[in-house]
C-alpha cells in the first residue's frame, strides 16, 4: 500500500506539465484524484493515463479563476469520493512584461489566477474539512490534511518583467503562513513549493515557444535562450528540473512524514536561495 492509499487529492491545472506530473505521484502512492485543467481535453488525456495505470481519477474541467469554480471543484471531491485530503494549488501561467508596459488587465489576470482562486477553493474547503474534522475526532482517528500551494523563487528574489507574477507568489507564501495558523487545530498541515526553473512548455527557448491560449488571450511564452543558458551556469546542480522533480517536492509536503510540518516554504529549484 502506498503512503496516500486512499486519500482524496485535488490538482489544479494537472492536465498538463508540472500538474499531472503531481497527478501522476500522488495517485503512485494510492491516492484518488479529481483533475482540473483550463481545456477538457487535456484534463481527460490525464485522466485516462491514471486510469490505465489502475488510479480513480475525475475532470473538473475549467478557469480556477471563475468566480464559481472554487465550490465545483470541491463539490467535485465531496460528491465523487465523500472526502478531502489534499488540495494542491498549482495552476498557473505568466504574462510578463516591465512596469511601464505592464497592462492592468495583465496585472489582474495573475493575480486572479495565483492568488484569488487559491483562496476561494480554500475557503471553499473550509466546511468540508471542518465537518470530517469533527467526524475523524469523534471516531478517535488522528487524520492530517495537507495543503500545497505553488510558489516561485521569483517571489522569494524578483524578477524583471514580473512584477504581477513575483506579487502574486508571494502573496501565495503569505496566504499559506496565516492559513497554517488558522487550520493547525483542524489537524491541517499548510505548506508551500517555490519552484525554480522547470521545464515544461512554458519555459522552452523563445525561439521555440509559441503563443498559447490561456482564458480567450493568445500569449507568448519562453524564456530568452541566454536566460536559459546563464540559469544553468549560475545554478549548482547545472541544469533546470523535471516536471517530475517537481511533483517530488510536493509529495514532500503530501506525506505523513510532514504531519508535524507547517507554515513552510521550500525552493525546488536546484539552488540555494
Amino acid at each position: 500500500m502506498g503512503k496516500l492509499e486512499g486519500k482524496v487529492a485535488l490538482v489544479t491545472g494537472s492536465g498538463r506539465g508540472i500538474g499531472q506530473s503531481i497527478a501522476l505521484k500522488l495517485a503512485s502512492e494510492g491516492a484518488r484524484l479529481v483533475i482540473n485543467d483550463l481545456d477538457a481535453e487535456p484534463a481527460h488525456e490525464t485522466i485516462e493515463l491514471l486510469k490505465k495505470q489502475g488510479h480513480e481519477a475525475v475532470a473538473c474541467v475549467g478557469n480556477v479563476a471563475a468566480p464559481d469554480f472554487a465550490d465545483r471543484f470541491i463539490g467535485t471531491a465531496m460528491n465523487t469520493y465523500q472526502g478531502l485530503d489534499i488540495i494542491v494549488n498549482n495552476a498557473g501561467f505568466t504574462w510578463d512584461d516591465v512596469v511601464q508596459r505592464m497592462t492592468d488587465e495583465q496585472w489582474y489576470a495573475i493575480m486572479d489566477c495565483h492568488l484569488t482562486a487559491p483562496f476561494r477553493i480554500l475557503r471553499a474547503a473550509y466546511p468540508h474539512i471542518k465537518k470530517l474534522h469533527a467526524a475523524d475526532k469523534e471516531a478517535g482517528r488522528e487524520h492530517y490534511r495537507k495543503i500545497v500551494n505553488i510558489s516561485s523563487v521569483s517571489a522569494l528574489n524578483g524578477n524583471a518583467g514580473q512584477m504581477n507574477y513575483s506579487s502574486a507568489k508571494a502573496g501565495v507564501i503569505g496566504m499559506t503562513r496565516a492559513l497554517a495558523r488558522e487550520w493547525g487545530r483542524l489537524n491541517v498541515n499548510v505548506n508551500c513549493v517555490a519552484f525554480g526553473l522547470i521545464h515544461t512548455r512554458m519555459t522552452v527557448s523563445t525561439e521555440a515557444a509559441a503563443s498559447v491560449k490561456i482564458d480567450g488571450r493568445d500569449i507568448r511564452v519562453g524564456l530568452n535562450a541566454d536566460t536559459l543558458k546563464a540559469h544553468s551556469q549560475r545554478n549548482p546542480l547545472g541544469r533546470g528540473g523535471t516536471p517530475e522533480e517537481a511533483a517530488g517536492g510536493v509529495y514532500l509536503f503530501c506525506s505523513p512524514e510532514s504531519n508535524y510540518i507547517t507554515g513552510q516554504t521550500i525552493a525546488v529549484a536546484g539552488n540555494i536561495q
